[in-house]
């Protein structure tokens, strides 16, 4: 047979094989990016931005950033900062509901920053409101009198026992800045090395501290032995040099912590500049103890981390560097991006950690030799204000977006003002951070594979832009309709006097038993994740007034037009409220002046997590048809919903296999339990005709995950 002829089952094989090809490569042009932007003139505050898509490669451009998720590096711990003393005395001196927003504005996985490594001191840092130890009593070598009695107990234990409320899986690093006075060569909290004498007692002094913490509910993560052990001159603070620390750690410290049952616990040796890579290259040589080492960027240059990294094969840790009161945003913002956060990932960096997480408006609390020019992430003004400053941004500008677990993967820049790090998270998804540090915004395509877009980054910003790889997100449908109740003021989502206008203003109003069709609203796919939504009353869409991209600008009722200002973004925050972002301006759904009044306007403001900006849908009609977004074959979706007609809650997850649903009254009272054999693509099905009329809060867990949705049974 001639070798140009194919048979008809062949030319079939082939073109099945052509026809996969092409939508693959479709799919994967179609991948929908969202970016998120920090600028250094601040603008622009870790605000969402208007989604752009991938699109197939073509052309060239001298700042392109190529990523490729199939070489990969380290796997990532976590981002953070150091959980000061004085941090905690501040933040405990807060009203409970300003307190409660400010932890998880740092610390909630989904509503904020998602920081999942907290550094503490182990007894007094230079930001403790004094110097103290465990154990004050001189030549106690058996450690009788160790006891967390004092400022830790007062301040930090209780604070970290509410981060860990936020976010049971935080990793909690403990350091001290100085072993007790009496173990010292000086006596003094200031300067001085540990005497050999003591090295057992100080070895028992870790352990009892793991103990004494475990007793509390707190496991420790990690350790480091000595916070910046070439500085003599903080208060507190301890010299020890690389034969000191090896010697500590090989002798006692690592066997007691082995023979007590926490040598689970990371080592880190070192902890301090990068000008120095002898000392830590010489412990993790020659101890089997040590884990890595961690460094601070006072001194030396980051690519230090990759030569310890790269001389040792064991891991490297970024645990601190601090901000200054007298710096500029921007060039503050904008050193930590390039040298810190894109600059310690690239050197291998598992975590990266800022200095001091909250301090008064006088740079406090404070040592009396203790830092008197260090800014904190958030300033506290007084009981029920705070503020969020620079190093918020530089650490929210990556924990928000690469999960632990995550690892980095390949990244690289053409253009010497452009710095880049890739990272994929455990669910496949992708985050691309990247920093402009010219002085003029720079449109840069970003290249992934055979797909590229185009972004206009600003002049001295940070862009994230995070996209999905392999599987699509996780998009919840909405069938039916649904009033839209602000968490602050749990009024509804109204079009104002009934009106049948193009432009009626929309407000917020007492909704009562799911409300006129003028409150009732239903959620359209637009086929790339976001919604258009869209009022019963009139059949018109929810956009803003003038296609604005402004802070304040006025939402209405309008009949629809094919543009971004007409498309949503709704994305849970966990515990059945949502944020609902404009597609064109990247702004959020926020009642006006946070008012809790009949009639206030509803607006577009950047999101900031207040809850005027939060919104829970509450089903008040279903359809037979459920709406769905139009993804890919295969796509998660997950949908939860009550079926009027016989009483029924009907439930789509996933994934297949036994998981749990257990319904909860709005007053938090488990009401229901059921085990649910889910299968994907067939909804569940769990009679509910003996619960009364009224909302209940839906927990379900399939064999990967869980949801949670409120519903309302009428």
């Amino acid at each position: 047979m001639n070798k140009t002829t194919q048979s008809p089952k062949n030319r079939m094989k082939f073109t099945l094989i052509m026809f996969i090809v092409i939508i693959s490569s479709f799919i994967a042009n179609a991948q929908i990016v969202t970016p998120w932007v920090t600028s250094g003139d601040q603008t622009k505050l870790l605000q969402q931005q208007a989604t752009v898509s991938f699109a197939a490669n073509s052309g060239t451009n001298p700042s392109t950033v190529n990523i490729n998720a199939e070489t990969t590096y380290q796997t990532m711990d976590g981002f953070g900062y150091t959980l000061t003393e004085g941090s905690c005395e501040v933040i405990s001196g807060m009203a409970a509901t300003q307190q409660n927003q400010l932890l998880n504005d740092l610390y909630n996985p989904t509503t904020g920053l998602n920081a999942n490594v907290v550094r503490i001191s182990i007894g007094a840092s230079d930001l403790s409101s004094s110097s103290y130890s465990y154990n004050e009593t001189s030549g106690d070598v058996n450690m009788n009198n160790f006891s967390l009695n004092g400022p830790d107990l007062t301040y930090l234990v209780p604070i970290l026992k509410k981060v860990l409320l936020i976010n049971p899986n935080i990793k909690i690093l403990a350091t001290p800045w100085s072993a007790p006075r009496w173990m010292k060569t000086n006596n003094s909290w200031i300067g001085g090395s540990l005497q050999t004498q003591y090295y057992a007692a100080y070895a028992r002094y870790f352990v009892k501290y793991f103990a004494a913490m475990q007793a509390q509910g707190i496991s420790i993560w990690g350790i480091t032995p000595q916070n910046e052990p070439e500085n003599p001159n903080n208060e507190p603070s301890m010299l020890m040099n690389a034969t000191e620390q090896k010697n500590f750690i090989n002798q006692q410290l690592g066997p007691q912590m082995a023979t007590a049952g926490y040598g689970n616990i990371k080592i880190i040796a070192f902890d301090h500049n990068c000008d120095n890579t002898a000392y830590p290259i010489d412990v993790l040589n020659n101890s089997g103890y040590v884990d890595g080492a961690a460094f601070h960027l006072y001194l030396g240059n980051i690519s230090a981390m990759s030569t310890v990294r790269n001389a040792t094969n064991k891991n490297v840790y970024f645990t601190e560097q601090y901000t200054g009161s007298g710096g500029s945003f921007s060039g503050d913002f904008g050193w930590h991006m390039q040298n810190v956060v894109i600059g310690s990932t690239n050197n291998w960096a598992k975590t990266v950690l800022e200095w001091n997480a909250a301090n008064n408006s006088s740079l406090g609390p404070r040592t009396p030799g203790g830092c008197t020019t260090c800014l904190g992430a958030i300033t506290v003004n007084n009981s029920t204000s705070y503020t969020k400053n620079v190093a918020y941004y530089i650490i929210g500008q990556i924990s928000k977006f690469v999960k632990p677990g995550a690892v980095r993967v390949s990244s690289s820049s053409t253009s010497g003002t452009i710095f880049s790090a890739g990272f994929k998270n455990p669910d496949g998804s992708i985050a691309l951070v990247v920093y402009n540090s010219g002085g003029s915004a720079n449109t840069i395509k970003v290249v992934s594979g055979s797909s590229a877009f185009n972004y206009s980054v600003p002049a001295s910003s940070a862009v994230t832009f995070n996209w999905g790889a392999g599987n699509p997100p996780v998009v919840e449908t909405f069938p039916g309709y649904y009033n839209i109740i602000s968490r602050n003021s749990n009024k509804g989502l109204d079009v104002a006097d009934n009106s049948t206008t193009s432009g009626g203003r929309i407000q917020q109003y007492d909704v009562t038993n799911g409300g006129g069709n003028n409150q009732r609203w239903k959620f359209v796919p637009d086929g790339s994740g976001n919604f258009y939504i869209i009022v019963k009353s009139t059949g018109m869409y929810l956009a803003t007034e003038n296609n604005s991209t402004a802070d304040g600008i006025k939402v209405q009722q309008k009949t629809f037009a094919a543009s971004n200002e007409f498309k949503w973004t709704v994305t849970s925050l966990g515990g059945g409220y949502y944020k609902i972002i404009n597609a064109n301006s990247g702004k959020s759904l926020d009642v006006e002046n946070v008012s809790t009044a009949n009639g206030a306007n509803i607006q577009v403001w950047a999101y900031t997590g207040n809850l005027n900006q939060q919104w829970q849908l509450v089903q008040v009609e279903s359809t037979a048809k459920k709406v769905g977004v139009a993804e890919p074959v295969n796509a998660l979706d997950f949908s939860l919903y009550i079926n009027a007609t016989n009483d029924y809650l009907k439930i789509n997850t996933p994934n297949s296999g036994s998981g749990h649903v257990e319904i909860y009254s709005a007053s938090g009272q488990s009401v229901l339990k059921r085990t649910v054999d889910f299968v994907h693509g067939n909804e569940a099905e769990i009679e509910i005709s003996k619960l009364p009329k009224g909302l209940y809060v839906v927990k379900v867990n399939d064999s990967k995950r869980s949801y949670s949705k409120k519903v309302l049974k009428q």
